[in-house]
């Protein structure tokens, strides 16, 4: 029988992690574990980039994505660019116990959401819309004359760059007593993003990859970074390969400086978790990201710093 670990991105992780390990020490299945640490997240609405109360496009429509796995049968489910509805996790389980689908998006997945009961509710806040308004990208600067209504954007606000707005997702991975993993991975997306993007929180092997036979990784940051890699399945497949989990994180970490290097950028801010079926854990991050992760082992729940890791030059 396995000792129940739980570890989870950000510090606002840490909720998830006490929730689900809790839920892992009673016994329950590690997805049940660990789509209910991510609820809670989502659900929490201090919390600016994951659920209710994030921060919207940059038309103010808040969307929400969410991917879940079953590393016992690689069994997954999500959804992208779904609006008022409000635990994407919970309707991507949805998705892949009920449907033959791996991913439904936009309206036809806010259509599934209300035929499997779930009920629309207006996802903003107020806290959350006046954040949105203060930061916004096209906000008037003193002396400056804007259309303050303008909602159709031309190519010089297309490019403005907003990568390092709000795009903190939560990913919570969890071993439970069996020995089986689950992983899940929910997020609002990138603040002031372009109406339709959709980063790498839904899908499976960018932003969260599960397998009993060789690991569970998951990935935060900046979504189209981890995507061009393919994050989650590349640490996996480190982890099948003989790798540690702290191993294939900074493998996956080196591989985003590098690849961000050969396109003559600079590297993002992404950072990686994973979790052995023996229950190792890793994490690590491109330099500055001032990554912190929760981890529950043995019911201790605890924060800890990653290894950063700056291009190879």
């Amino acid at each position: 029988m396995a000792d129940p670990v739980v570890i989870a991105t950000w510090p606002f992780g840490k909720s998830a992690v006490e929730i689900a390990g809790k839920q892992l020490a009673d016994g329950k299945p590690a997805l049940d574990a660990v789509i209910a640490g991510a609820k809670a997240v989502e659900d929490d609405p201090q919390v600016r980039s994951v659920g209710f109360g994030s921060l919207p496009d940059r038309i103010g429509r808040l969307t929400l994505d969410s991917c879940v796995m079953d590393g016992k049968t690689l069994n997954c489910g999500a959804v992208a660019g779904l609006e008022h509805v409000r635990n994407a996790s919970a309707v991507a389980r949805r998705v892949m116990e009920k449907t033959p689908h791996v991913l439904l998006v936009g309206e036809g997945a806010r259509w599934f959401a209300l035929q499997e009961g779930f009920k629309l509710e207006m996802p903003h806040t107020l806290e959350g819309i006046r954040e949105w308004f203060d930061r916004h990208p096209d906000k008037k600067k003193d002396g400056e004359k804007k259309d303050a209504a303008r909602v159709i954007h031309g190519p010089d606000d297309i490019n403005v760059d907003i990568s390092e707005f709000n795009h903190d997702t939560v990913t919570v991975l969890g071993l439970d007593k069996s020995g089986s993993l689950g992983g899940v991975c929910t997020t609002s997306g990138l603040a002031y993003k372009l109406p339709g993007r959709v980063g790498d929180s839904p899908i499976i092997g960018a932003g969260l990859y599960v397998d009993d036979q060789a690991g569970a990784a998951g990935a935060t940051g900046v979504g189209e970074e981890i995507i061009r890699i393919g994050g989650s399945l590349f640490m996996v497949e480190q982890m099948r390969a003989g790798k540690t989990p702290q191993e294939a994180c900074e493998l996956a970490a080196r591989r985003v400086n590098a690849t961000a290097v050969r396109r003559g950028k600079h590297p993002a801010n992404c950072a990686f978790i994973a979790l052995s079926p023996k229950g190792e854990v890793g994490a690590a991050a491109t330099l500055k990201t001032n990554f912190e992760f929760a981890v529950s082992i043995g019911g201790k729940v605890e924060l800890r710093k990653a290894r950063e890791i700056g291009p190879e030059m």
